[in-house]
């Protein structure tokens, strides 16, 4: 592997890891509804000068947005929005990225159903395994008398689910070549702009876009705006030139070790035993999954959103 290829590896792990960490940052100033409000709407934004400046913005129809703009609204609205109640309620980076982490699992599962393919059985097996490890690390910290801190725990469950969705709805769509696949600033832009305008109701009506705009918070929506939406999306497409579709894939199993790892230095998030246990079982899971899976060149990781 070339030397330009693995330090692109470390920037989209670094970058994208580094979102939970920026969310964390963010939410005393603002709510998660809220944060992702200008998050987003900044995003498209930006996005939306470049293609016009560029003369690249374009509409190719309902028929090819639509699609488009629900995978957005569940690959970054749903997923983004039950991580950061998540992390509101104080559960550790480390551990919605390892809840997180069950949805390439799951997608590589389900997606056969989805598709009418056969899945292996050692497909489902991953997934069990997985979610057995899971099970372990998250079981360990709730307070099972404390319906906040269960509530807080399950609501990580709600990214994984809605990554897969819009993940095998991508799927459905190539599969039966009913998808006109977008340029990716295209791509990205719509989907931006449907977070932004599907968050604005929650945003107003739970948190009334209550924002502290201090040096931190603006500071932190930067990195979270230009370093994770657009420099993370940027990494993984040249790292999907460069090498399959599958092993781009591959790389999301390192979030929670490696946000694990970055919540300790920044926020000194302690490493419980039975975390190290779960996340031991995961690997397992992902080793029992990934195993055997055929590699063939592709132009998309199935499922990688930023």
């Amino acid at each position: 592997m070339k030397q330009s290829t693995v330090f692109l590896i470390f920037i989209f792990v670094f970058l994208w890891n580094s979102g939970f960490i920026g969310g964390e940052y963010g939410l005393p100033y603002a709510g998660p509804f809220t944060l992702l409000f200008w998050r987003y709407g900044v995003l498209a934004g930006v996005l939306g000068l470049y293609l016009v400046l560029r003369r690249r913005l374009n509409w190719p129809g309902w028929s090819t947005v639509a699609p488009t703009l629900l995978v957005g609204c569940l690959a970054h609205g749903v997923w983004l929005s039950c991580v950061l109640i998540s992390l509101q309620y104080g559960v550790p980076a480390g551990i919605i990225a390892l809840i997180v982490a069950l949805q390439p699992l799951a997608t590589g599962a389900l997606s056969g159903k989805v598709v009418g393919e056969y899945t292996p059985l050692r497909r489902w097996i991953g997934l069990t395994v997985g979610f057995l490890g899971v099970i372990i690390t998250v079981g360990a910290r709730i307070e099972f008398k404390d319906t906040e801190s269960v509530f807080a725990y399950l609501i990580p469950f709600g990214s994984a689910m809605a990554m897969t969705a819009a993940s095998l709805i991508q799927r459905k769509l190539e599969v039966s070549n009913r998808l006109r696949r977008l340029p990716m600033n295209n791509t990205l832009f719509y989907q931006a702009l449907a977070t932004f305008a599907v968050l604005l109701i929650p945003a107003v009506w739970f948190e009334n876009l209550s924002t502290r705009w201090e040096p931190e918070f603006i500071w932190t929506m930067i990195w979270l705006i230009f370093a994770v939406s657009l420099g993370a999306y940027v990494a993984m497409w040249h790292l999907v030139a460069r090498m399959t579709a599958t092993r781009v894939a591959s790389l999301f199993y390192l979030g929670p070790p490696v946000t694990m790892l970055m919540a300790w230095v920044t926020f000194g998030d302690t490493v419980r035993i039975w975390d190290l246990a779960g996340l031991i079982v995961v690997a397992v899971g992902v080793f029992l999954g990934q195993s055997g899976v055929k590699r063939e060149p592709g132009n998309q990781a199935d499922g990688l959103r930023s």
